[in-house]
């Protein structure tokens, strides 16, 4: 009954010493039995740690008069108990029953308002006419422009300061010759425009990667025959720079890396950061493959469905409280838009981040799969917005956050550089898709410093980590609703009120 390695060793059978009673020894052979158990000590042990249930030691002495030893409650931090895999089940299992009686109610509700042929209206107005498509093949021109002007740099017919300007054009034309496409034309859908428009954003960022390598190239190059000259001695025979460094066989090296083949691997590749030579995999698994295809295909389905018969309705009836400003029901809509809002965010990042760019990835042999980290466990803001989106992150690590510092910015600096040009990224795919400008996504992005501040000032470990949930859970259907109402009342209200 005591600890197994302690009290339980001290216990001697005793046989043929004393001749033992009917009862099984008598109170003296209890006695004795107390005081080999007192010899051995009585070491606190903690409760969990059982080989043994007590009640199936039926050889026990019935004259051992101990049933208690010291040890503390499950829940205590000193007990060392931290197997709560029944309570996480039962958490899973309350939250299935809650949001299954929501669906349930949805459906009695409102009845079955998932229509695939809906989804195609979202992207096509007429059709016989595609402009989101057409602004995609468009997009080649300027991938092509931005190899054209690095062919012509690395032979020297082009100075590094019209290199540049030519750069810059290119990239200024590729965020506004589709914006004004998505504001002008009328053809174009909301949804067809972010499409278009995100596919434009991710060619910046590739193209802007992709200037900034090939320059780093140059100047290494450039370096190393500065170098060369100063010592006298000649590069050996088969000797190229990869950025200046001689390279391993089978390695690409600048300006080797300039061609097409070369620059469309990278405009398909999962990254947005340049490199010469990527990690590649040996071989495409094809197994693997058909399992990130096919929950592509799933998830498809589920957050359609999810947005057209739960989120959809939440938000129509969620007009009528922001036209009347009734306080305490636009917060009732805001929690209950929160449940499926942020189920369908983190069914979309599943879906984007796993399924899709693995699927991609493998379909490419790309071999550098971190694209997420351990976000859910962030206990900072800070964490959680280097951690989520990995692409991105390296991009502005390595292509605006370094350079702002190399060039005598401070980190606070450089950080708040990098959240305004988070922001503005953020308010251009979502103000020109909608017509509209009222920066609630640019005042969301720029509200995460003051909120990174206040939650390492303030929250540590667990409450930290809840804090972060807690933003998102709460944060993005508040800007959901701003977005939704503010497009209701301009598309909506406005053509009323003139009438």
């Amino acid at each position: 009954m005591g600890d197994r390695g302690g009290t339980g060793s001290s216990r001697r059978r005793r046989t043929g010493s004393r001749p033992s009673s009917q009862s099984g020894g008598g109170p003296a052979a209890a006695e004795e039995k107390m005081r080999d158990v007192d010899a051995g000590g009585d070491a606190p042990a903690p409760a969990w740690d059982k080989d043994k249930d007590e009640d199936d030691d039926v050889g026990s002495d019935p004259w051992d008069l101990r049933c208690h030893r010291m040890q503390d409650s499950l829940f205590s931090s000193d007990s060392g108990f931290s197997n709560y895999r029944g309570i996480l089940n039962w958490c899973v299992v309350m939250l299935v029953l809650s949001n299954a009686r929501l669906f349930l109610e949805n459906l009695i509700k409102y009845g079955i308002l998932v229509d695939p042929i809906q989804v195609v209206s979202l992207f096509l107005k007429d059709p016989y006419s595609w402009p989101a498509l057409c602004l995609l093949i468009v997009a080649n021109v300027f991938a092509v422009a931005a190899f054209q002007v690095e062919k012509r740099l690395a032979v020297g017919a082009l100075t590094e300061q019209a290199g540049l300007l030519l750069h810059v054009l290119n990239l200024v034309i590729i965020l506004c010759f589709p914006a004004a496409v998505a504001f002008l034309l009328e053809s174009i859908t909301p949804v067809g425009s972010v499409l278009a428009l995100a596919v434009y954003t991710i060619l910046f960022l590739k193209l802007f990667s992709y200037r900034d390598v090939n320059l780093w190239c140059r100047q290494l190059r450039a370096r190393a025959k500065a170098k060369a000259k100063a010592k006298a001695k000649a590069a050996s025979a088969g000797e190229k720079a990869n950025g200046g460094v001689a390279t391993r066989t089978g390695t690409i090296s600048y300006p080797d890396n300039l061609t097409y083949r070369d620059l469309y691997y990278f405009l398909f590749a999962p990254t947005l950061c340049y490199e010469l030579n990527f990690p590649r995999s040996p071989r495409i698994r094809k197994r693997f493959l058909l399992r990130r295809l096919l929950e592509m295909l799933f998830f498809t389905q589920l957050l359609v469905g999810l947005i057209q018969q739960w989120m959809v309705p939440t938000i129509q009836n969620s007009m009528k409280p922001f036209k009347d400003m009734d306080y305490s029901r636009i917060i009732e809509r805001l929690l209950k838009l929160a449940v499926p809002n942020h189920l369908i965010w983190l069914i979309f990042f599943y879906w984007l981040f796993h399924s899709c760019l693995n699927a991609v990835a493998e379909l490419m042999q790309f071999g550098d799969r971190e694209f997420y980290r351990d976000w859910w466990n962030s206990e900072s803001v800070t964490y959680f917005w280097q951690n989520w989106n990995i692409p991105v992150h390296r991009w502005c690590l390595r292509h605006f956050y370094k350079p702002m510092l190399r060039r005598g910015s401070s980190k606070w600096v450089a950080k708040i550089g990098v959240f305004l040009a988070s922001a503005f990224f953020h308010e251009y795919l979502v103000s020109i898709p909608l017509r509209m400008f009222r920066l609630w996504a640019f005042t969301g992005m720029m509200a995460q410093i003051p909120l990174a501040w206040i939650v390492s000032r303030f929250f540590r470990g667990n409450y930290g980590n809840a804090a972060v949930w807690l933003t998102l859970i709460i944060g993005q259907p508040v800007a959901v609703l701003m977005y939704v109402h503010d497009y209701y009342v301009l598309h909506h209200e406005a053509p009323t009120v003139g009438a």
